[in-house]
């Protein structure tokens, strides 16, 4: 087996006094597609928060390319080649379009994605490049936040709930743009509650309930039954 891009070990995450990660374990290949799904609470943004450095955890919980990175802050963890995409998307909204697309290039990093690039993959974001972010569809946001994460030109993209609010047409549309980003290098750990959504688009998927690790397989084999006895508890 080749060494994995991520390996987190036994995560444990707490919010001040309350615990909401109980030794989660998870593996990322180079060029992997994983899905983390579970129901709300289960601790699925919570573990992409740790992984991107917003929440800090033990050093040694979180590897990535083989280097501990769980002690360090976000902007750190940026410059090593990962990227969040947040739930919500959280633009600047006084800020145009491509001025938020910019702001994920000021890493620095060395790679394929630039704003050409960006508007390549998202042609409607080239057409709007200059009016306010805000202005935006939820789906054109969405493809803003996804692309000022590209920008930072990652090893690896977290994506935390991509389809949220979004009309189904807008989700396929997004989900089409996904084997574009792993071609360029990318691995990519997507967020989701839309179980059908999340098996196509991976590889590997782990569900998350109540912090744990319910059940992990691969995609491909993972029958529903056992995948909606470890989201729900059953």
């Amino acid at each position: 087996m080749p060494e994995p891009l991520l390996d987190v070990r036994a995560l444990d995450a707490f919010y001040g006094d309350f615990q909401a990660l109980f030794g989660v374990s998870l593996r990322v290949a180079p060029g992997e597609v994983v899905a983390v799904i579970g129901a709300n609470g289960a601790g699925k943004s919570t573990l992409l928060n740790c992984i991107a450095g917003a929440i800090r955890s033990r050093r040694d919980a979180i590897l990535f390319d083989g280097e501990p990175i769980g002690d360090q802050a976000a902007h750190a963890v940026v410059g090593r080649g990962i990227a969040l995409v947040p739930e919500g998307r959280r633009l600047f909204a006084s800020l145009s379009v491509e001025e938020n697309l910019l702001i994920g290039g000021q890493v620095g990093r060395a790679g394929p994605w630039n704003l050409a690039r960006i508007y390549d993959l998202f042609p409607v974001l080239a057409e709007r490049r200059q009016v306010p972010s805000t202005s935006l569809s939820g789906g054109q946001q969405q493809m803003v936040a996804i692309g000022r994460a590209l920008m930072s030109n990652p090893k690896l993209l977290l994506c935390d709930e991509i389809s949220l609010g979004l009309a189904p047409i807008v989700v396929r549309e997004v989900y089409a743009r996904l084997p574009s980003i792993v071609a360029e290098g990318s691995s990519l750990i997507i967020v989701e509650q839309d179980i059908v959504q999340a098996l196509k688009a991976a590889s590997h998927v782990y569900c998350l309930q109540e912090g744990r690790v319910a059940l992990t397989g691969s995609a491909g084999t993972l029958t529903r039954e056992a995948i909606s006895a470890a989201y729900f508890g059953a």
